[in-house]
């Protein structure tokens, strides 16, 4: 779990620096930093989507993911998590505390280095890449906590329960993913990454929440075609 920890830590740590600096920004200035992660976290899901073997496994993912999700309606449950910490902790926030704590927990969670380096911590203590994960997150939460406050640092709640999750489970993902079954997945949260990018650029606004069985789903679906060709004798 220390890989988590640290990661928690650097999330809350980068929120109280981007909430310091933020207030002696202009809102033109932080508008355009958050226009210029926006085009980040894009290109980044881009390039995530890229590395998929085969198009149809994302695909199908992201499109059952997409029926389980709106049928759970994750989204609405995530925002009602959401506004309920605002009217606790940031009432003046005008809606950005919500904002802030969606985006940035989707945003932490999605990439395969929450999984991979999960499953290191878990194993063999190795939690160097939920370090590098860590730092990464920090940088990232100085930027939109600028803009978004309060609302990015409590996005650590989320990602510790998620993480610790993984490391708790690594024996069974380890036994369970194999290296095609991880690219899949890495393309579907890719894409997932991409979504989250147009709704920061205010570009399309879309339910990313709903979209997050795809992330479980794809290598399901990975490891289903596997067992059937097999079978086949493929």
């Amino acid at each position: 779990m220390t890989g988590t920890l640290i990661n928690a830590a650097t999330i809350v740590a980068g929120t109280c620096i981007g909430m310091l600096v933020g207030k002696k920004y202009p809102e033109k200035m932080k508008e355009t930093v958050m226009n210029g992660m926006g085009l980040v976290t894009s290109i980044i899901g881009i390039s995530m989507a890229l590395e998929t073997e085969n198009i149809l496994y994302p695909l199908s993912g992201i499109a059952l993911g997409a029926i389980i999700g709106e049928w759970l309606n994750i989204e609405s449950w995530i925002n009602k998590l959401g506004e309920a910490l605002e009217s606790r902790f940031g009432k003046q926030s005008q809606g950005l505390f919500a904002k802030g704590f969606v985006s940035a927990t989707l945003l932490f969670c999605v990439g395969p280095m929450a999984i991979i380096g999960g499953i290191q911590d878990g194993l063999t203590g190795d939690f160097r890449t939920l370090a590098a994960k860590a730092a990464i997150d920090g940088f990232t939460s100085i930027a939109f906590a600028s803009s978004l406050g309060l609302g990015v640092g409590f996005s650590a709640l989320p990602v510790s329960l998620y993480q610790g999750a993984i490391t708790l489970g690594a024996g069974f993902f380890d036994r369970v993913l194999t290296d095609q079954m991880v690219t899949e997945m890495t393309a579907a949260g890719g894409l997932l990454l991409f979504a989250i990018g147009l709704s920061l650029l205010e570009i399309k606004r879309m339910r990313v929440a709903n979209l997050l069985p795809a992330i479980f789903l794809t290598p399901a679906i990975c490891y289903l075609v596997q067992l059937i060709g097999s079978g086949a004798g493929f």
